[in-house]
């Protein structure tokens, strides 16, 4: 018997254990880890080390980076992941999909709305699969779109159905599970409490029973799989062990990655989806993390979950996505709209076009980036908590009520131009800050907006102007303005804003001159 060892997937743990910990490490798998058709039993499944119980951090070292370069947009290295088609992986562009809106049952419909998909520019598109008809439903468009020319790939998007998942892959490209509520979602009333680590791994066998078929059929069939987590279905199971946390959906994916290369499968991607774009980068980045020390190279699908519609559904997915996709994190991206799919491609497009541009393989792209200053960075990427931070305080002397100027559970900031102050269109402008008013004057409501940003200011000799600021600040909306403005022509008890550039040359303090 001989034994092969990649040394550059295991020289991570070779560093941290040392050269014959690590071979002990590695017989010790190879002889209790199951041949391909053995794992049937839990007990069968080489399960990553645990995290809580600090065995991971014993066997592969402390949790390290989470992206190839801090200071260089650089994709992180992936395996290709192949998809009818086309491919997933740092080797391969970044994949465009959408999803259709369609009732999957309706074939018709639904082959004319991925072929419009198709002809915008995308390269996969998923459908959902609630049950045996929508199964059906799959073949028929399947068979449909290549009768029309069409080989786009497709991905059947599958909940609490292992059975139909199954029918499903002999027909379509791709699979999505949510380890949510695929095999491990039951739901209860009863909060369940894990006395030991044993308790919560004792459970791991249904998982395993309800995965293993689709796992041996898409190894078969060459398909394709996305262990997909979502921040908003975690399954009762998980929610009690690790709480609704980044954490949480890491070791759900994983749970199920174990259970795809216990059969020698490797043709899956992960996602770590949520609604609130901190929660998603937090998790991607988690999880990328993770692969890093474990010596995985699984590709990423990007997404923010019901992003939702217009500038808010955009912006929202920017956040998330873009900030994954500075890290060089990222190999599939989906802007999730709730409008029809084809417009998801423009955002979708731009975010992939702009990550490939910034890429620091690009020799301008590199030179920006080699210009910023050398910075640690001192981010904990395994902890999430909210940031805190000092909110105004209310000190003896002062003339108004500063404690107005922000709000404990987020600001509201409104623009504000020199022309909005005018006698014709200061009630206006009351009504648009959200303000109640009587007899003119404004009054704060919950509904007002905190603060107000003027780049300018009007002259002082403009009195009917700066009145209706000074009402402003009198119920405790803050005026906030450039500090070099208020140099120039004061406005009193405005809040002057300064870069921390100009704060560290001016030692915080900014001179007024008061006339």
């Amino acid at each position: 018997m001989f034994f092969v060892i990649c040394l550059s997937t295991c020289s991570l743990a070779i560093n941290y254990l040392g050269f014959d910990t690590w071979i002990t490490f590695i017989f010790a798998q190879a002889s209790t880890a199951p041949k391909e058709s053995e794992a049937r039993l839990a007990t069968d499944v080489f399960w990553s080390p645990s995290w809580k119980s600090g065995d991971r951090d014993k066997t592969f070292g402390p949790i390290g980076k989470y992206c190839e370069d801090v200071n260089f947009v650089t994709r992180r290295k992936t395996r290709t992941v192949n998809c009818g088609p086309i491919n997933f992986g740092s080797e391969h562009p970044i994949v465009r999909q959408t999803m259709a809106t369609t009732n999957t049952a309706d074939v018709e419909a639904t082959i004319e709305q991925v072929m419009r998909c198709a002809d915008t520019g995308f390269d996969l598109v998923r459908i959902t699969v609630q049950g045996k008809r929508e199964a059906d439903a799959a073949a028929k468009i399947r068979e449909g779109l290549f009768k029309k020319g069409y080989d786009i790939p497709l991905c059947a998007d599958m909940h609490f159905q292992p059975k139909v998942a199954l029918m499903v892959a002999d027909c379509l490209e791709k699979i999505r599970i949510n380890p949510g509520n695929f095999a491990d979602g039951r739901k209860d009333f009863e909060e369940k409490i894990y006395e030991t680590e044993e308790d919560y791994f004792s459970e791991r066998q249904y998982l395993l029973d309800a995965m293993y078929p689709l796992v041996e059929r898409c190894r078969d069939l060459n398909r394709c799989m996305r262990i997909g987590t979502n921040h908003g279905s975690l399954s009762s199971r998980v929610l009690s062990f690790y709480g609704d946390t980044p954490r949480g959906m890491v070791e759900s994916a994983l749970e199920f990655a174990d259970i795809c290369r216990s059969q020698d499968y490797h043709n899956f991607v992960f996602s770590m989806k949520a609604s609130n774009p901190l929660v998603m980068v937090q998790s991607y980045r988690l999880l990328a993390a993770e692969q890093y020390r474990m010596g995985w190279d699984y590709p990423l699908h990007l997404g923010v979950t019901e992003a939702g519609e217009g500038e808010d559904g955009r912006m929202k997915s920017a956040v998330g996505i873009g900030t994954l996709l500075a890290d060089g994190l990222g190999d599939t991206i989906r802007v999730s709209l709730t409008e029809d799919p084809e417009y998801e491609f423009e955002p979708c497009n731009r975010l992939a076009e702009i990550a490939e541009s910034r890429l620091a393989i690009n020799p301008d792209a590199k030179k920006k980036q080699a210009a910023v200053k050398s910075y640690k960075d001192t981010r904990d990427i395994t902890a999430y908590q909210r940031r805190a931070g000092s909110l105004p305080e209310q000190r003896e002397g002062d003339v108004i009520d500063v404690r107005g100027f922000l709000h404990r559970d987020g600001s509201v900031l409104s623009v504000v131009t020199p022309e909005m102050l005018s006698k014709e269109n200061v009630q206006y402008l009351y009504q648009e800050l959200g303000c109640k008013t009587a007899v003119g004057m404004p009054f704060k409501d919950v509904a007002t907006s905190d603060s107000i940003y003027m780049s300018t200011i009007p002259p002082s000799s403009d009195t009917e102007a700066r009145t209706a600021l000074r009402r402003l600040i009198e119920v405790s909306v803050g005026v906030i303005v450039p500090a070099a403005e208020l140099e120039k022509d004061p406005l009193p008890n405005a809040v002057a804003l300064l870069s921390l550039e100009e704060a560290v040359a001016k030692n915080g303090e900014v001179s007024l001159r008061i006339v």
